[in-house]
């Protein structure tokens, strides 16, 4: 360590405070999430409730299920949401989704901290890492707590990266071990995409000296057996279904562009874009090295630069990718808020201490946000009236066969809410090719789908019922503001 780091250190620990303060902040921050369990469906997040009933329903434990169609997709978040759902109830699988997401979210709060106290041994500023990452704007508000595989996947891939690194300082085969094993659940998981993260933190580490342990026989047989494991996967689990050619294909199409000119639009905003869900430690950070072009090169932080490099590597190829969306980096947060909790800390008291005031108005927003303003949104314009328009079409449905053509955000929310309140009966489905008789739910008024039996208003959205033969002489009963 060098003199200006320890003069930083011990600068920063005099005027901020013991690391119970941070904890306390981080612990206020984690609270900030659960309003979010009482939130009404929103975008796409009836995706992964929806599947996890149908693959419960139907006693399917690999194949993900929509409208009873293979997705093609990896189970591993269904299988978590299928024993929660049967412990607390169906009617709380929204809840069970979103407990999920939040503690995934918020065990890599910890995670982060435990490597930067591994790499750094100060209790204070592994406070300070799990803060700054949790408090990073797109996941504190927004990606945190929604309803989708994003933070798990990042949990696992970050966990993969963190006991790779961990297992390379103490060259320790266990460690590597329960990197390799992360890295399987975040294939499980999500995508192969998880490889491409963690083969970019094993160069960098390769690269930076721990080139004999990760060539070491031991090494090499490791993970040799769990880079086998997707191609095991893909032949012996899933060999009918075409999902690895699936998933490959989806990685090919994301690298051919449009047009050039929004390849070069896509260059330049991109990190703008990342710098915005970075907000708004990152944007401090980076104006303290932008006012100190020095500290970095002074401080002499060799984990500092190793985190640098790792964080490149994996932010590289998304920023270069023609086509990529910002929520590709959730496994990249965690290095992130290490990274920008680094840059921080070697700043000193004062930056540290502003730091701290803007987490403190961050966490007063959020919960403003979450408790009256969201709230308010849901039931005035979108989102209480999915549940509602779910309760209409079942009473105007009632005696009929019901399906739906409706994978909009919005169809999708009221028929999930349909299905958790017909059980025991089975979860909506497709029309069959032949139907003569009964409802659809669908996007548009289709004349060759059926005949409109009523239209619902969600938000910026329009439902359409549509029937055919005797349910169209079915008259509403009450009905939802059309």
């Amino acid at each position: 360590m060098t003199t200006a780091e320890a003069t930083a250190i011990n600068t920063a620990e005099a005027g901020n405070g013991s690391s119970r303060a941070w904890w306390l902040l981080f612990a206020v921050a984690a609270a900030s999430f659960l309003p979010a369990l009482t939130f009404f469906y929103v975008g796409e997040e009836a995706i992964f409730p929806k599947s996890a009933l149908e693959m419960w329903y139907h006693n399917e434990p690999i194949r993900r299920l929509l409208f009873g169609v293979d997705l093609q997709h990896n189970p591993l978040f269904t299988w978590l949401i299928i024993p929660l759902s049967m412990l607390f109830g169906w009617d709380a699988m929204l809840v069970v989704t979103r407990g999920i997401t939040i503690a995934a979210t918020v065990c890599s709060g910890l995670v982060v901290a435990a490597l930067a106290q591994t790499l750094y041994a100060n209790r204070a500023f592994s406070a300070v890492a799990a803060v700054i990452y949790l408090t990073l704007a797109d996941l504190f508000f927004y990606r945190g707590w929604l309803a989708y595989v994003d933070p798990l996947f990042g949990l696992l891939v970050f966990a993969a990266t963190a006991c790779l690194w961990v297992a390379c300082e103490r060259r320790h085969g266990g460690w590597l071990a329960l990197a390799l094993l992360a890295l399987t659940g975040a294939f499980l998981a999500k995508a192969l995409t998880a490889y491409v993260f963690y083969a970019g933190a094993g160069l960098v580490l390769l690269l930076r000296g721990h080139r004999q342990f990760l060539l070491s026989v031991p090494s090499l047989a490791l993970h040799l057996a769990a880079l086998a494991f997707p191609l095991l996967w893909f032949r012996y689990v899933m060999s009918s279904s075409g999902q690895g050619t699936r998933m490959f294909s989806e990685i090919v199409a994301k690298l051919a562009p449009e047009s050039l000119l929004d390849y070069l639009q896509k260059l330049l905003l991109y990190p703008l874009e990342t710098l915005l869900c970075l907000a708004p430690a990152g944007l401090i950070a980076l104006w303290l090295l932008l006012r100190r072009r020095r500290l970095l090169a002074d401080a002499r932080d060799a984990h500092l630069t190793t985190a640098l490099l790792i964080l490149l590597a994996g932010y590289l190829p998304y920023w270069l990718a023609p086509h990529s969306h910002v929520r590709y980096l959730v496994p990249l947060y965690p290095l992130a808020g290490l990274v920008i909790a680094r840059v921080l800390w070697l700043g000193g008291s004062a930056v540290l201490a502003s730091a701290r005031k803007w987490v403190i108005g961050l966490i007063v927003v959020k919960l403003l946000l979450v408790l009256i303003a969201f709230p308010q949104y849901q039931q005035r314009y979108r989102g209480a009236n999915y549940a509602e328009a779910a309760r209409v079409i079942m009473a105007r449905t009632a005696g009929h066969p019901l399906y739906t053509r409706n994978v909009s955000a919005s169809g999708l929310s009221v028929v999930t809410y349909i299905d958790m309140a017909r059980l025991p009966q089975p979860p909506l489905t497709f029309p069959p090719a032949l139907w003569r008789d009964g409802f659809v739910i669908a996007y548009e008024a289709d004349p060759q789908l059926g005949n409109i039996a009523a239209q619902y208003r969600l938000g910026g959205n329009e439902l359409y019922l549509l029937c055919r033969g005797s349910a169209c002489a079915v008259q509403p009963a009450d009905g939802l503001r059309k």
